[in-house]
Order: structure tokens, then sequence, then C-alpha cells
């Protein structure tokens, strides 16, 4: 005679064991998703220290052709919010899958005809102009990708467990990274004149193949959980945007600031320094190329451990103790990237970026509790992509005004990017509060 509650408990355990399944392959699809928008944001960053300017901006490149270049960077930034605006709306209200299969199509075909497009010689302004719509199409996509992927892979997840899966869509950051930069380094063994004439197209072409890869996973993806229960109750917000900006103006200018250096310090390390180091410390590109790739695997395999050092010892002692620790570490990684010599610029940077990126893999969780579900994709869409637009898309263009208002000076540098981090952690901090009694 069979035993009922036996039956009841091995049903529960095999739903239980489902779901499980369930959230380790959203959180698989989250991450090879990011992997492949991230990839492709982050060439054009790389390529805008190194070549953009020169091929697009005319008078040969230049200081004049390095500020233009970060200048149409920073225009990706300015569109990220409305990408995340938009997507977020369609996320809140059509749900997470269909918007994310769709911000990776704009952003694979936008980048890899980034790659066909001819440069300045060839059809003059026409050649700037089309980068900058392209760039801004980028912007628009990766807006509405990174809080699409956060939830598709936290709200599958069991309650205990958001926070670990969450960050899933954070390791897509370094692993797009290592994939730019590896790339970069490989090409850079070109002579000169191939890479300049055809070898930077590359990578932006690649784009076309990963995007395949990314599109079969994330169509086998099922809809978030807490969305389709939430369609199913009827309570899908009308306005996602206006009920966010009514009822949560605190938690969303608190998510702008938290987010501030776990967004900058990408830029001013994989950017603004090898942009410095290459120009005005003389440092061959390919060496820092080959530096920047060691940093991005060490940033890979220890940007998880943020997520288990707050597990073990609460969030808010996490995220003090990592950015304190950030916040002294800032003036040693430029000191010892000024040595010019590639261990010493290495493990200065690999101090500071290996704490930040733990504080990074915090981050998505930290903002995805701040809001309630029917208006959370809109939430942490847009507080990441409005701190991407006014801190982090700026951060290589502040950067390189300062070093040229200064006189080569990079102290002022220095402290701009120690304040960002003041800013972050005071406000996660605030955040963190706020969440708790909401």
């Amino acid at each position: 005679m069979s035993n009922p509650n036996a039956s009841a408990m091995a049903t529960d355990r095999a739903r239980a064991a489902d779901r499980d399944r369930t959230a380790r392959r959203a959180g698989l699809a989250s991450f090879i998703g990011t992997t492949v928008e991230w990839y492709d944001f982050y060439i054009y960053s790389t390529a805008s220290a190194l070549i953009l300017g020169k091929v697009f901006f005319g008078a040969g490149g230049g200081t004049t052709g390095a500020l233009e270049a970060f200048g149409s960077l920073w225009l990706g930034f300015l569109a990220r919010p409305i990408g995340g605006i938009v997507f977020g709306h369609l996320g809140d209200r059509i749900g997470r899958k269909k918007t994310l299969v769709t911000t990776l199509l704009m952003m694979g075909i936008a980048t890899t005809l980034i790659g066909l497009l001819p440069g300045y010689d060839q059809v003059g302004v026409a050649a700037p102009t089309a980068l900058v719509l392209l760039r801004m199409v980028q912007g628009i996509a990766v807006g509405g990708e990174w809080g699409g992927a956060v939830l598709i892979a936290s709200e599958h997840a069991p309650k205990a467990k958001a926070l670990s899966l969450g960050a899933f869509a954070q390791q897509g950051s370094p692993a797009g990274s290592i994939l730019a930069t590896g790339m970069f380094a490989l090409l850079t063994q070109l002579p000169d004149d191939d890479f300049d004439a055809w070898g930077w197209r590359v990578p932006f072409l690649f784009s076309a193949v990963m995007v395949v890869i990314g599109l079969v996973v994330r169509l086998k993806v099922e809809e978030s959980p807490e969305f389709a229960r939430l369609r199913e109750e009827k309570r899908v917000a009308r306005v996602p945007l206006r009920e966010l900006v009514t009822r949560h103006p605190g938690s969303l200018a608190l998510g702008v600031l938290a987010s501030s250096i776990g967004i900058a310090a990408t830029y001013f390390i994989t950017t603004f320094v090898l942009s410095w180091s290459t120009g005005s410390l003389g440092m061959e590109r390919s060496t820092m190329l080959n530096v920047l790739l060691v940093y991005s695997v060490f940033q890979f395999f220890t940007q998880p451990f943020g997520v288990l050092l707050a597990g073990r010892f609460g969030p808010g002692r996490t995220v003090t103790a990592l950015l304190g620790l950030n916040f002294l570490l800032v003036p040693v990684m430029y000191a010892c990237v000024s040595t010019a010599q590639p261990v010493v610029v290495g493990i200065g940077i690999c101090l500071v970026g290996i704490t930040g990126a733990m504080n990074y893999a915090i981050l998505a969780g930290l903002l995805a509790a701040a809001f309630p579900v029917s208006v959370r994709y809109t939430g942490i869409s847009l507080s990441y992509q409005l701190c991407s637009a006014l801190i982090g898309g700026t951060a290589p263009l502040v950067g390189e005004w300062l070093l040229r208002w200064a006189g080569g000076s990079i102290v002022p540098v220095v402290i701009y990017q120690m304040a960002l981090v003041a800013v972050s952690l005071t406000c996660s901090l605030a955040l963190l509060r706020r969440s708790r009694t909401a």
C-alpha cells in the first residue's frame, strides 16, 4: 500500500529539482546573452582608445581625434537611458523574454554594421555620422539588455538564491571584456598598416556569429515566473515609468548613484588608462592589451566571490569593506600605471579592479531588491543606464579632459575616481536600508 505522504514528498522534490534546473538554465542564458552584449559594447570602447579617432574623425587621430572618439563613445552611453525606458516599459508590460531577444538582435546588427563602415578618407563626414548613429543603437540595445538579463535569472531563482543567480548576468561583463580585449590583443600583432586598414574591423564582424549563439540559447528560456504571475493576476503596471517616478523616486535616485563606480571603473581601466598608457606613457598597444586581458581573466574568476562574501557577512558589511579598500587602492593603481612597467601596471589594475568587481557582482541584486515586480525592469534599467550616461560613460572623457587641464598630471583623475567610490558606498548603504524597510 502506497504512502500518500511519501508520494507527496517525492512530487515536491521533483518540482524543486525542476525549478532548480529551470533557474540554472535561465542563469546560463543570462550569462551568455550579456556576454555577447558586453563584448559588442566593449570592443567599441577598446577601438575608441586605439583606432576610431584616426579612421573616422580625420586629421590622423592625435589628441583631438581621441577626444572625438571618446565623445562618440559617450553618445552610446547617452542612448542607454532611452533603451532603459523603452525596453523597461516593454519588459514590465509584455515580458522579459521577448524584450531580451529584441535587444540582442539590435546590438548584433549595429555592431556588425560598424565593422563594415567606410572611413573618413572615403566618405568624409558621413563616416563619423554613421558611426555615431550605430553607436547610439548599441547604447539603446544595451540599455534594455542589462535589467532584463538580471531579472530573467533572479526571478527564476528561489528567494535564497536570487542574489547569486542575478550575479550570472554580471559575469557577462568580464567575459565580454575578455573576448573583446583578447580579440584586439591578437589583432595588434598585425603590422600597423594592416591593423589600421582592416584588422580593427574583425572584432565587429565577429559579433554576427556571437549573436546567433546568444539567440539560440535565449530562445529556449521560459518567461520569468514572477512576471507571469503578475500578468495572470492582472497587476501589470499600465505606465511603468510613471509609477516608478511618482512612487519610487528615492530608490531611483539612490540606484543611480550607488551604481557610480561599478560602471565607471570599467571605463577608467579599459578605456582611459589604455589611452593614457599607450599615449602619454609610451607603452606598446599590444603590451597594454595583454595586461588588460590578464586583468579581465582575474576579474571573471574573482567577481563571484563578492556574492559569496555578501551571503556570509551580509551585503552591507561586504559593500563597506570592498569599496573602502577600493577607495584606498585607486591612487596605488595610478602610481603603478605611471611606471609603465607591464607587471607593475597589471598588479595596480588588478588590485583596484578586483575589489570593484566583487562589489559589482552584488550590484544587480541590490538594485533588484529596491523595486517591486511591477516596475522592476524599468527601475533597475533606468538606475543603471542613467548612471551609465551621466557618470560611467563620461569617465574616459572627463579623465582625458582633467589630464589635459592639469598639464599631464594624473592627480585630478585620481581624486575624481575616489570621489565616485565614496558616492557609491554612501548610496549603496542607503539603498540597502531603504530596501529592508520597504
